[in-house]
């Protein structure tokens, strides 16, 4: 297949390096000094859960409905509701959004822009890990964010008191017409296979190692299903056949991305969620990457690359720093 494509197997070293590029390469023209802001929806009133137990490193979270706390807070950012947001969220609240200064008032100090702008919120798909939960949203009139439409990830951490306590994310642009046809948001959103998840994130530790950190990369078959490979990076194609294309492209662009570290994998059942940094074009990138895992194998990816700036920040908590 790769000699079809004129390309070996070993030249593709970087493989999904340029598979990651690609987004980043399709997106660029946003500004990512417009990007500001964060999250989604919350409103209706929430008595705060006590004595919430977090066992770390697996899906054990105790309380009633932590999922519906995080949905509540949400829905308050969404609808401007700072009352709900302050019964919900820590006055420390950690920001890691780089356009947005760190602790709870300063962060509802900024979403009149949203309201102004009429941005709304559309939330695709959201999974627990332990006291993290990760979301994969649409922003529309998202402007303040840099575009009028937006594809974001974004991580909420509650603490041991059951408060929103921390916050990450990554946005990029969102793109109608895509290589694979698929959005960069659709597909399956319910996870399964639930005692998986320690597994699961050993595959795409393994992946990310091997293939998108250059350890192994002769091993891209062994992680990525040959029988099935659904693509939501909207300048690449399905299955490997799409992965061969890419890097054919890029290699003869010369714009190459290398991943440099894995900040954390979070994942419930078979999605699975990797934030990592890395460089492409001469600056460093975030790069978050979910995964669907069926049959140990890899079949199907969403992304969300974005630079990470290093002047005007409005915090110095950067966008990792994971507990």
């Amino acid at each position: 297949m790769l000699n079809k494509l004129n390309v070996s197997f070993k030249d593709s070293v970087n493989l999904l390096f340029s598979l990651i590029s690609i987004l980043a390469l399709s997106t660029a023209c946003v500004s990512t000094q417009e990007r500001s802001k964060t999250i989604q929806e919350s409103d209706q009133k929430i008595t705060t859960e006590k004595n919430l137990k977090i066992q770390e490193n697996t899906q054990i979270y105790t309380a009633k409905n932590p999922k519906e706390t995080v949905s509540n807070f949400l829905r308050a950012v969404k609808n401007n509701d700072p009352s709900t947001i302050r019964k919900l969220a820590n006055s420390d609240y950690i920001q890691h959004n780089p356009y947005v200064p760190t602790g709870l008032e300063s962060f509802i100090s900024m979403l009149n822009i949203l309201q102004q702008n009429q941005t709304t919120l559309e939330n695709v798909r959201m999974f627990q890990d332990g006291n993290y939960f990760f979301l994969h949203n649409i922003w529309r009139n998202a402007k303040p964010f840099g575009a009028d439409k937006m594809v974001a990830f974004h991580i909420l951490r509650v603490d041991d008191k059951g408060m929103i306590a921390e916050h990450w994310n990554a946005m990029t642009t969102l793109v109608e017409k895509t290589a694979s046809g698929r959005s960069q948001t659709d597909g399956p959103i319910t996870p399964e296979d639930r005692n998986s998840t320690e597994a699961n994130k050993k595959i795409v530790q393994g992946f990310l190692e091997d293939i998108l950190m250059g350890k192994n990369p002769d091993n891209l078959t062994k992680y990525i299903s040959s029988k099935e490979y659904h693509q939501h990076n909207p300048m690449v194609k399905d299955g490997l056949e799409g992965i061969y294309e890419a890097v054919k492209y890029l290699t003869s662009q010369n714009n190459m991305s290398k991943y440099t570290k894995i900040h954390k994998i979070l994942g419930e059942g078979n999605f699975i969620l990797a934030i990592s940094e890395g460089n492409w074009n001469k600056k460093q990138q975030v790069f978050y990457d979910l995964f669907r895992v069926k049959d140990n194998k890899l079949v199907e990816h969403w992304d969300v690359i974005q630079e990470i700036p290093t002047q005007n920040l409005a915090n110095t908590n950067t966008m990792f720093n994971f507990k």
